[in-house]
Order: structure tokens, then sequence, then C-alpha cells
């Protein structure tokens, strides 16, 4: 079997396994098993029924001195939706025009298959390399990623461990294989906000104050601020509420509070404490009787040109021809997590995120171009061969 027909059937053999987040249904033991007979130390660094897989090899991780390189990933996928829409089982790997079918084939389950047997191809030429070799693959970036590359980066940072430089395999492509890269995210602020009023029967309006009323102004400032232009890298900040909640259901009473959930998505411009600050600002403005609740789900990250994003452009222009494009669009992923490192809030570790197409992700009949699987490996594998020799 070579090494295309290796990574196909290691691909089919994870999206056969049900990993709904944040379920890992026996991937990452089979994900460990390679790698122990490549030579790597495995470890399961668990939380809360989420796993972690950590593997090293190579120079010992903890060596300041030595280069590191890591590969992330993550085992866990999304609900597949209705199995009756899909054209075939989500959860039973399909073939068909060239394409490889089921939940988790674009994200992230080929990526997985492509860095192993990229790996094997290259320590096969190169078994003493410069420095470190790891990956971090977890059950739960699909879910609240609190238990996952979070909690197991805390332990590694306990233990003296920093990669230089991490490839995470999220489906990053848009048209072509390559031809897109993350090299950072805008963070994301989760809010909720609690307008209270004084409830009351709608024929007194003046033994009532009607939080519905009063809120709308103020949401409407929300809605139309102007947070900054954005910069070289990112677009502007940009904040949507949600969702608005009141009322007891019946057309003859005012509501006593008004509930709103809002998420702004935001750049380096931005801080979370600046964010939050000036939020609140909008709604005291208002002369509003506030109660403000904050989730941060990471903050933004950018890897700035350096030897990693020259290993990837030059890998992928050597494999495909692209000039690929380094982008910040997108939503969230771990690498929110893994660029600051030690939770410190600065880029501590150069990331890129670089996968398949990912024009299918989340989607019924998500799919990815069996083509494109070994391609994908000769990159990764190119992206070791500048790092690590």
């Amino acid at each position: 079997m070579n090494r295309a027909e290796s990574i196909l059937e290691l691909a089919q053999a994870l999206i056969r396994r049900v990993s709904v987040t944040p379920e890992d249904a026996g991937c990452q033991e089979l994900i460990g098993e390679l790698l122990r007979d490549l030579g790597f130390v495995t470890e399961q660094i668990n939380a809360h029924g989420v796993h972690n897989l950590w593997a090293w090899r190579g120079r010992d991780p903890r060596e300041t001195d030595a280069t590191h390189l890591m590969f992330a990933g993550h085992t866990d996928v999304v609900p597949s939706g209705p199995p009756e829409e899909w054209n075939s089982p989500p959860f039973e790997p399909t073939i068909e025009d060239g394409m490889l079918y089921g939940r988790g084939a674009a994200d992230m389950k080929s990526s997985l298959a492509a860095m192993i047997y990229a790996i094997d191809s290259f320590l096969e030429k190169h078994p003493n390399p410069l420095g470190t070799l790891s990956f971090l693959i977890t059950s739960d970036e699909e879910g609240d990623a609190v238990h996952g590359t979070r909690h197991a980066i805390r332990e590694l940072a306990s233990r003296g461990i920093r990669p230089d430089y991490c490839v995470i395999g999220e489906p990053s492509s848009s048209k072509r294989l390559g031809d897109v890269v993350r090299c950072g995210r805008r963070g994301s602020l989760n809010g909720k906000v609690t307008v209270n009023g004084v409830q009351g029967h709608v024929a007194y309006p003046e033994s009532v104050v009607n939080p519905i009323h009063r809120a709308a102004p103020a949401l409407a400032a929300l809605a139309n601020e102007v947070w900054d232009t954005g910069n070289d890298y990112y677009p502007p900040s940009s904040l949507q509420i949600s969702n608005i909640q009141a009322g007891t259901g019946a057309t003859n009473v005012v509501p006593g509070e008004l509930t709103a959930l809002f998420n702004i998505r935001f750049n380096t411009e931005q801080t979370e404490a600046g964010l939050r600050s000036r939020i609140e600002d909008i709604f005291s403005q208002h002369g509003l009787q506030t109660e403000f609740q904050w989730q941060l789900s990471g903050p933004p990250f950018l890897t700035v040109h350096g030897k990693l994003t020259a290993a990837v452009q030059a890998a992928i222009k050597e494999e495909t021809g692209l000039e690929t494009e380094l982008s910040t669009s997108g939503g969230t992923s771990d690498g929110r997590f893994i660029s600051p490192w030690d939770g410190s809030g600065e880029a501590r570790v150069e990331v890129v995120e670089l996968g398949p197409i990912n024009a299918t992700i989340h989607k019924i009949n998500e799919c990815v171009a069996i083509n494109d699987l070994a391609p994908l490996a000769k990159i990764y594998e190119g992206i070791a061969l500048r790092l690590l020799v």
C-alpha cells in the first residue's frame, strides 16, 4: 500500500468513529498507535471526559535551544444533522466521483491522516531531525473548548514545554488546495445584557418602566457603533445582536426585564477590557439599569511573516505552484489558545492553519477531494523539512 492509499484508509477509519463533541470514539487510540510505531512518546492529558493526545519525538521538548514544530488538530466533529438528508450514511465513509464523503472528512480527519503520513515520510528520510516534532490532538474543539487544547496547554506549560511553530490542520483552502492559509483569527467576545424595568399592566403606563422601550435606543447604538477600521491584517471589528427576549407572552403585561445576547468578532486593534468598558458605557449613557455577563471565547492572534509562514508558502509553492494567501478571515480555532500558550495574551508561538477546501464543513454531505490528500501530506512534510533539517 502506498502512502496515498494509507492516508485514505486512515481518513476512512477515523470517519467511521462517531466522535461527536466531546467524544473521541477511539480516534486518538488509533492515531497514538501509529505515532508510537514511528517512535513517538505518547500521553493522554485528559480532563472531564475530553481526550487530549500529546506525542513527541526528537529532542526533549523542554529544551529551549531546539526548534520545536508541533502539528495540532481535533478528532471531534459536529453532529451530522438528519442522516436521511445525506446521500450516504454520515459516519460511513463513501467514495463517489473522486470525493470522500462523511462527517469530519474535511473538518478535520483527513488533515490528521495527512499529518501522520507526512511525518512518516519525513522520518523515513530524516530519522534524526534537528529539533522536536510533536502532536497535540483534542476531542473538544467543536464544543466548549475548556477541557481540550486549553487544558493540555496549561499542563505542558507547567512542565516548561512550549513549541516554536504550530501547524493546525483546519480546512483553510477556498477553491484549490493551499490557496489560502490562516495566519491569524479574530477574537470572539460574547455578552449578555439584562435591562431592568418595572412590570405592570399596559393600561397604566405611569406605574411601569418598559425595558423594551428603554433598551431599544441603546441596542440601536450598539448595532451602529463603529469599533475600528481594521488594519493591514484584519477587517473592522464587527458586533451582531443574536437574541432578544422579553415579555410574559401576554399582550397586556409590560415585562420586568429584557435580555439580549451579542457577539463581537474583534481584531488586534481592540482588547477584551476595552470592548467591555465601551459597551457598558453605551448602555450607561442611555440611563439604563443593567447587568452584564461576559465570556471570552478567545483573543485575536496573528502570526506575522517569519520562518513558519516562509516555510508554509515555499512548501505550497513547490507542491501546487500556488502563491498562497495569508488570511485572518473565518471563525475561531484552537490557535487562539496555542498562540499565546501561557495565557499571557502575547503571541508566543507562530501558528498557521492549513488544510483542505472548506466549502462543505459542518454541512450535509461534507466531503474532501481524494486527490488533495497526498499533496496535503507532501506540503506538511515540506514544512517539517524546511524547519527541522
